[in-house]
């Protein structure tokens, strides 16, 4: 145990120094400072902290969990990803570096009204805290809980571990958010991902290395002759990612996830330019085409080791897994890389809807005239709040039906799909005018918790999203023409500045669209 302890508070005392050293110099008082990282992010820097903002214990645990039970057709979760990273450094980014934005709200009342980015912005912040920080938090317990056995140490229910467990990751992770910026968040970010990125690919490496007698391709093939059907990457009608929702829904999830989510998105808005924010999406989508390695694979394994006996727990399975493979030594580095994972997430995220508070809501509709030092302070107030809420909820999400990941996009849908569509109808059609794009909104976020979790329509959720896309877009094309408006606004003149792209984006980013072909062709 004490080799466990060690490797813990090692490696994440190291990380929390190496932050703290980083900002020694660094001007925090400043909203741009604060919230923007001082404009001086770079590429691997901006790469570092969106991958680890998307990947958390929601994937190692969910989305393993999820190919445990379903197989490998639910990589299109992740190497999707690259082609929304594509369009998103050429296509998004550029225009909205180019207004000068700091949050995505932003953009929509420079294109429509700022009323939709009041709507908008209230939408995102209640995403972030309703839907996505407790299920990481959660998942994170899980997996920490598995690691220190906290329930048998101090003799309480596992529940009750798990409730303290949420509330201390809770705190550290709104520590890092609210004193630190988002500058901190990315540093911790990058050291961070290259724990996540050594410890999880240990986890099936060793596991492969045990069945194969000494021989990971041997332990490859063991696994695959197991289950062949578990390999199968086009998967059936009635599968639970579908190989069809590839072309209606899972796209337009991705572009929004990748080019529009505050969360996400915001790490470029901090970077130093806009070759090195173009960079930073490259870079993401080249590290995503790697991630299942991590998050899949050892899902896979896990059936060749219980086969069917965790299959109506499948977010149990990878504790189990590190368990079984892991040796003990490596246990506390594990459980620091799975913190840091956690606290990644939740700190980017929370500093997000932070930002969105101050800059979308405090200064917009309540206090016009506010200062940088008076939207710090409540950046870092409304991080404290949103952390408190984000912990209550957070035990709310145990025993997920479908899984955790499953969940996570189930809920996501309710809010990316809206506001998906009106910032894709901003951008490219000037026709669409301010009262369409607020229909279409509202449309698109009863329509989907209507057929999703009311009616409950015998369609799958993704296919929903293409239907909700497509029927958003009739209704604000049909709005505009029978209520035309002089009002449109043309983003192009608003532009503040005009920068020159990366010029090896267009060719980085076909190479990406075609080994995500490519590896679709191989898996099938």
């Amino acid at each position: 145990m004490f080799y466990t302890y060690l490797g813990f508070f090692g490696f994440t005392l190291f990380v929390i120094f190496y932050t703290t050293y980083k900002l020694r110099k660094q001007k925090l008082t400043t909203a741009k400072g604060y919230f923007l990282a001082g404009k001086s992010l770079t590429g691997p820097i901006i790469a570092g902290s969106m991958i680890l903002t998307n990947i958390s214990t929601e994937h190692l645990i969910g989305m393993n969990g999820n190919s445990y039970k379903n197989g490998i057709i639910v990589i299109a979760w992740e190497v999707t990803s690259a082609i929304a990273l594509v369009i998103a450094a050429i296509y998004f980014i550029p225009k909205f570096i180019k207004m000068g934005l700091s949050t995505i709200p932003e953009f929509l009342e420079k294109r429509f009204d700022g009323s939709i980015r009041s709507i908008v912005a209230f939408l995102l912040m209640s995403s972030f805290v309703i839907t996505l920080l407790p299920i990481v938090l959660y998942s994170g317990a899980i997996n920490i809980e598995s690691v220190f056995d906290f329930s048998n140490m101090f003799q309480i229910p596992k529940e009750t571990s798990l409730i303290y467990t949420v509330l201390v990751i809770g705190i550290i992770g709104s520590l890092y958010a609210i004193f630190g910026g988002l500058k901190a968040v990315a540093y911790s970010d990058s050291l961070n991902g290259i724990g996540l990125l050594l410890g999880g690919m240990l986890i099936p490496l060793i596991a492969l290395y045990q069945i194969g007698d000494g021989h990971i391709f041997n332990g490859i093939s063991k696994v695959y002759h197991f289950a062949p059907e578990k390999f199968d990457i086009i998967g059936k009608p009635d599968s639970t990612l579908p190989f069809s929702v590839l072309f209606t829904g899972l796209m337009i999830n991705q572009l929004y996830f990748w080019g529009m989510n505050q969360a996400i998105i915001q790490r470029a808005f901090g970077a130093k330019n806009l070759v090195e924010a173009q960079k930073g999406l490259i870079y993401t989508g080249v590290l995503k085409l790697f991630v299942p390695a991590i998050i899949v694979l050892p899902g896979l394994i896990c059936y060749y080791y219980f086969q069917d006996e965790y299959y109506d727990k499948p977010d149990l399975i990878y504790p189990l897994l590190v368990k079984k493979v892991l040796p003990s030594y490596l246990y506390g580095f594990f459980a620091a890389v799975i913190l840091g994972a956690v606290l990644s997430t939740f700190n980017s995220v929370l500093n997000s809807a932070s930002t969105i508070f101050c800059l979308d809501i405090y200064k917009k509709l309540i206090n016009k005239n506010a200062n940088d030092q008076k939207l710090v302070q409540y950046g870092k107030l409304s991080s404290v709040i949103l952390a408190l809420i984000a912990i209550t909820v957070a035990p709310l999400v145990a025993y997920a039906p479908e899984g955790l990941y499953q969940l996570l996009q189930q809920l996501n849908g309710i809010f990316f799909i809206p506001i998906s569509s009106i910032i894709i109808a901003g951008i490219f059609f000037k026709k669409i005018n301010t009262l369409a794009a607020k229909v279409g909104l509202f449309f698109g976020f009863i329509f989907y918790i209507l057929t999703t979790f009311i009616l409950k329509i015998d369609i799958h959720f993704v296919h929903l999203w293409g239907i909700e896309f497509v029927l958003n877009f009739i209704i604000m094309f049909t709005i505009s023409i029978l209520y035309s408006s002089e009002e449109n606004k043309n983003i192009q003149e608003q532009e503040i500045k005009e920068e020159e792209s990366w010029e090896y984006v267009k060719v980085s980013g076909a190479m990406l669209i075609l080994l995500t072909i490519l590896i679709y062709i191989l898996l099938s």
